[in-house]
């Protein structure tokens, strides 16, 4: 659940925990900036919400958001990092809390070409239940292009994303507004592209809350060239909902669909320099075309790890339902 004072800037302790003794921005982060690769992976930063003294919403049953939504992130980064052409940053990977915008301000470190916070929703009443996908507000990114322009520390920085070249330092403030602008209508445009996959992908494992991706001006959502959304997996303040979240194999199927629906943006839509891109040119299929089943393995991963939905990979297959073999070879259609 995100807070009143994680929506507008600069209120509250969203902007004053970031300098908490218990902040640890260098453990935040284990692996340094990717170095540009004309082959390189896609870079998906994953922000478990909360965290350290932020215990986020609290369920009638004493479950925790901030642990829920670990557990939901290191399933996410898994599935990432098992993907071939791309990887996962963790904003944090321990019980520490971070300030909001030291979490853009590392994905942005990273490189990252797509920025995912995970929350659990909660409300004064037990009947609210399912997910809901949040993109920053047209308000909000109106409010963050002048706040850049505000702050001299930010002209020098660079614009584009992780091929971004682009120093502001040397332009006018004019012409910095309008790259400003036209970078972080952009990035807003992709972040909504991206959010109505992953809302797709929602729905088929869990109760949607909202039918259409949501926009606010949350914090952790306001970096001008990273698609970003913020994804409230379920209602922790629902008594059964509050149990499923609890749940390995919800939680794995929450991770597999936010996963399928980023992978199938992307895999239609890989950013230059890419290998994703590189095998798009080449016109070869990240998947590999075939896929041999591993001990373990179910057909809802299969579907995630390779970014194509269960049913298409069914009927690719000629499945008729979700009986699956160690050693059978399934051939994994384009997404």
């Amino acid at each position: 659940m995100i807070r009143e004072q994680e929506i507008v800037a600069g209120r509250g302790r969203a902007e004053g925990a970031e300098g908490s003794p218990q902040v640890n921005a260098e453990s935040a982060i284990a692996s340094q900036p990717a170095a540009p690769h004309p082959r390189r992976d896609i870079i998906i930063a994953i922000d478990p919400g909360h965290g350290g003294e932020d215990p986020g919403a609290i369920g009638p049953g004493g479950t925790r958001e901030k642990d829920v939504v670990m557990e939901i992130s290191r399933r996410l980064q898994r599935l990432v990092d098992d993907a071939e052409g791309f990887r996962a940053v963790m904003i944090r990977d321990g019980d520490y809390y971070i300030g909001l915008r030291q979490r853009t301000r590392i994905a942005r470190e990273q490189k990252a070409d797509f920025f995912v916070s995970i929350h659990a929703d909660a409300f004064n009443s037990p009947r609210p239940s399912g997910s809901s996908v949040y993109a920053l507000s047209q308000r909000g990114a109106t409010s963050e292009t002048a706040q850049w322009l505000a702050a001299s520390e930010n002209q020098a920085d660079l614009i584009g994303g992780v091929d971004g070249n682009l120093s502001l330092n040397d332009k006018d403030e004019v012409l910095r507004g309008v790259l400003l602008d036209l970078t972080m209508t952009a990035t807003l445009n992709d972040s909504l592209a991206i959010g109505g996959q992953v809302l797709d992908q929602l729905g088929r494992v869990n109760r949607l809350h909202r039918s259409r991706v949501e926009q606010a001006g949350f914090m952790v959502l306001k970096s001008p060239d990273i698609p970003s959304l913020l994804i409230e997996t379920g209602f922790i303040s629902n008594p059964d909902e509050e149990r499923r979240l609890r749940d390995a194999g919800h939680q794995q199927k929450l991770a597999e669909s936010i996963f399928a629906g980023l992978a199938e943006h992307f895999r239609r839509n890989p950013p230059p320099a890419s290998l994703l891109a590189w095998q798009r040119d080449n016109r070869r299929s990240p998947s590999g075309n075939e896929y041999r089943i591993q001990p373990g393995d179910t057909l809802s991963q299969i579907a995630a790890r390779h970014g194509v939905p269960v049913g298409q990979l069914k009927q690719a297959n000629e499945l008729n339902g979700d009986v699956i073999r160690v050693g059978q070879v399934l051939r994994i259609p384009r997404s």
